[in-house]
């Protein structure tokens, strides 16, 4: 445990990657404090130089996150709607947007909240019991924090309609299929199997991914004619970086690189 841990939240870094393990059992579900607790961890590690990956999973080996606690919306009241709507935005999106790699370790049941949580991530690996569903439209509501947009992102608009207007749930291996995770792995391994890949991530520059990143996620929201001219500035402006100039160095003297994510 770290001291960027809080009550919902288990942070453990080790070298430049911090795991994030969901703690609300027994089945992880979001709470108002638990997004607000996601949010400002996300922020902060923004700002720590030292982190270039972030690795999110649930605890034990059943649920990956539930989503949000239904009895939070037994009185149906519209104020507290609106407030959990606002801040599982505000904490997935900022999710989203972290600089680095986000991977979700999905190794058990992601519902609802807690699939839509793994959509806001760069990565997703399922071990292979995992279950996958967005199922609010079965309790008269809908996915509010990314889950219409980012599934359809992913799998496309048939897959999405199945899903959330069919209600159907999805096992890993199809999860893998349509593609909405990118690997399965075996059960009780989707942890150990994102750090290594967290690894990976380390050997790249930090400056580096955080731009290719951006300029991958721009495919969301611009078409690629105005998307093309901001991939070149971005190439310009990297020649800014000191990871720009350690990086070439380091390969013409053929040793490893040590950046500095400057």
């Amino acid at each position: 445990m770290s001291d960027y841990s809080s009550q919902f939240l288990i942070v453990e870094v080790t070298k430049h990657t911090a795991v994030v393990t969901f703690n609300n059992p027994p089945a992880h579900t979001w709470t108002q404090q638990s997004l607000t607790d996601l949010r400002d961890l996300v922020l902060t590690l923004n700002q720590d130089k030292n982190i270039y990956a972030l690795v999110l999973t649930g605890g034990g080996d059943k649920f990956f996150s539930a989503g949000a606690d239904l009895n939070v919306f037994a009185d149906g009241d519209k104020k507290v709607a609106k407030d959990m709507s606002d801040i599982f935005g505000q904490a997935f999106e900022t999710l989203s947007s972290f600089r680095g790699v986000s991977i979700a370790a999905i190794n058990g049941y992601a519902m609802g909240g807690g699939l839509e949580v793994a959509l806001a991530c760069d990565v997703r690996l399922a071990e292979e019991h995992a279950v996958m569903a967005l199922p609010e439209a079965s309790v008269g509501l809908l996915p509010c924090a990314g889950g219409t947009q980012n599934l359809a992102l992913l799998v496309g608009e048939g897959w999405t309609k199945r899903m959330i207007l069919c209600g159907e749930r999805i096992d890993a291996q199809l999860a893998l299929q349509i593609g909405l995770v990118e690997e399965t792995v075996a059960k009780g391994e989707s942890k150990a199997v994102a750090i290594a890949l967290a690894a990976k991530v380390a050997k790249q520059s930090p400056v580096a991914v955080a731009a290719c990143k951006l300029l991958i996620q721009k495919n969301r929201v611009m078409p690629i004619t105005q998307a093309l001219p901001q991939e070149r500035q971005a190439f310009v402006d990297l020649f800014d970086s000191l990871d720009q100039k350690e990086g070439v160095q380091a390969f013409l003297e053929k040793r490893k690189p040590l950046w500095q994510n400057k």
